[in-house]
This record gives structure tokens, C-alpha cells and sequence, in this order.
């Protein structure tokens, strides 16, 4: 699914076209996505104009005049700009009209994502108040790491994927940072050491930088505001690499299976 590198990767990619520009009209498609869209929003947000186009954790803020729009893209949703004369494909939900003559088109064959208008402060809604530090912010720090994981004897994977702990890091970027950081996703997370901790913080700032720089990483549905996949796949070191040499030291690749999710690393760079 669309971890944070993807959604801001997709940001990044509309904010150009939508920022200051006005919604003539939004094209509600399909109201059952992950949560039932409010019926009345096309009415809502008609006539307002955006104003910002921010992230929090893998939820896409539009800031309009009189309130916000959060999407979040579910497991195989995309947001796209394009003509706002463009033929509808398959499985896309809804259109919003801008003042440019484009359109920001949502489309998701499985109907995970979800869209919400927010009137108050975003960050008080249900599904955005309690998420923790951003991990390429600077509270997310070795200071910080040391801290949550002194008492914690789950799996140091398991945490890093912990929206209560630390956000948007997701499967295929834990996997990464941990392999980054030479420590296996089954350890302790009480057992880290403070230089491995150090490391660790590190590892999830580099990578996560890192896929943003290119796109994302692009598995099965995925693919950026342009309608490109991200090309982070290339440079993975573990993840889907299960009985392939590693690329640092040729030993094969193992999976395991952690939380119902794969979890991929190599027994001799890990320790």
C-alpha cells in the first residue's frame, strides 16, 4: 500500500497545479470508499480555493477557505492531475474541478481510501490526533527512539511500524532502515543498544529520503501524480528479495513473517 514516500511524493506532485486555485466543481463518482463520502461535500467545497497542500503521516491535507480536505489512498489508491476532459477509467471515484481547466482525479479499484471534510483544527481530528512524531521531523531523533523503546519488548519492526510511536514508516521501509542500521527485525526493541538506536534513526531518515527522491516504490498499483511509478524498487536491499544474494555480502536473503506482514533480512549483515 501507498506508504509515506508515496503520499508525499504525490504532494509534492500536486501541489504546483492545485495551490491557489479554485474548485469550480467536484464530481462525486462513488460515495463507498473506506467510509461513506458525505453526500453534500460537492456543494461544500465548490467556490472555495486551495490554499495548502500538506502531509501528516499518509494522509494528504488540502487546505481550502473554509475548511480541509484529508485523503488518504488506501491500499491501491492514486491522485492524479489531469484535463479535466479526459474519459473516466474504471474505479475512479471522484473529480475535482479546478479553475486551471484540470482536474484532481481520484482513482482506487479497491475502495480503502478514504475522503473527509474537516471544518476545525485537522490535527484534532479522530484519525490524526493521537499519530506520533513525523520521522523525518527533527522529534524523531536517537533521543527520542532510546526513550520509547526502553520498556518495549515487541519486536523493534513491530514498533517502528507503531503509528503511535513513530508514522508512515511502513512495511517495505522498516524492512530497509532495519537492514540500514544492521539490526535484525526480530529483536527486542529493549534489547537495542544506544549506538544501534543511533544507527537505526539514521537508517529511517536515509531511506525514507531517499524513495521520496525517486518517486516511491512502485510494487503493484502505485504511481505518482504524473501517472510514473516510483523507482525506489531498484535500490531495495531486502524487501521481496526473499533466497536472492545480498547485495552487500551475497548471502541469501530470508522471510519471515511478522504482524501477518513479510518481513525481509539478511542473517549475516544483521545482527
Amino acid at each position: 500500500m501507498p506508504e509515506l514516500p508515496e503520499v508525499e511524493t504525490t504532494r509534492r506532485g500536486v501541489e504546483p497545479h492545485v495551490v491557489g486555485r479554485g474548485i469550480v466543481e467536484m464530481r462525486l463518482y462513488e460515495k463507498r470508499l473506506r467510509w461513506k463520502v458525505q453526500e453534500d461535500l460537492p456543494d461544500l467545497v465548490a467556490g472555495q480555493f486551495i490554499r495548502h497542500a500538506k502531509r501528516r503521516a499518509k494522509y494528504l491535507l488540502l487546505e481550502l477557505d473554509s475548511g480541509t480536505l484529508m485523503l488518504h489512498l488506501g491500499m491501491s489508491g492514486s491522485l492524479r492531475v489531469l484535463p479535466a476532459d479526459v474519459p473516466l477509467l474504471p474505479h475512479d471515484h471522484f473529480d475535482i474541478i479546478l479553475s486551471s481547466g484540470n482536474t484532481l482525479r481520484f482513482n482506487d479499484p479497491r475502495r480503502f481510501g478514504s475522503l473527509h471534510y474537516i471544518t476545525g483544527d485537522p490535527e484534532q481530528h479522530p484519525l490524526l490526533a493521537k499519530l506520533a512524531p513525523e520521522p523525518l521531523e527533527a522529534a524523531f531523533n536517537a533521543d527520542y527512539l532510546w526513550r520509547v523503546t526502553r520498556r518495549r519488548k515487541v519486536a523493534i519492526k513491530q514498533l517502528l511500524m507503531n503509528s503511535q510511536l513513530v508514522v508512515g514508516v511502513g512495511n517495505i521501509y522498516a524492512s530497509e532502515a532495519l537492514f540500514k542500521a544492521k539490526v535484525r527485525p526480530k529483536r527486542q526493541a529493549c534489547n537495542l543498544t544506544r549506538q544501534e538506536v543511533t544507527r537505526l534513526v539514521k537508517a529511517v531518515k536515509s531511506v525514507l529520503s531517499m524513495a521520496i527522491k525517486v518517486g516511491g516504490t512502485t510494487l503493484r498499483d502505485y504511481v505518482g501524480a504524473d501517472g510514473q511509478p516510483g523507482y525506489f524498487r531498484q535500490k531495495l536491499f531486502v524487501y521481496e528479495r526473499n533466497k536472492q544474494p545480498c547485495r552487500t555480502c551475497t548471502t541469501p536473503v530470508r522471510q519471515l513473517t511478522q504482524g501477518q506482514r513479510s518481513t525481509y533480512y539478511c542473517p549475516t549483515c544483521q545482527k
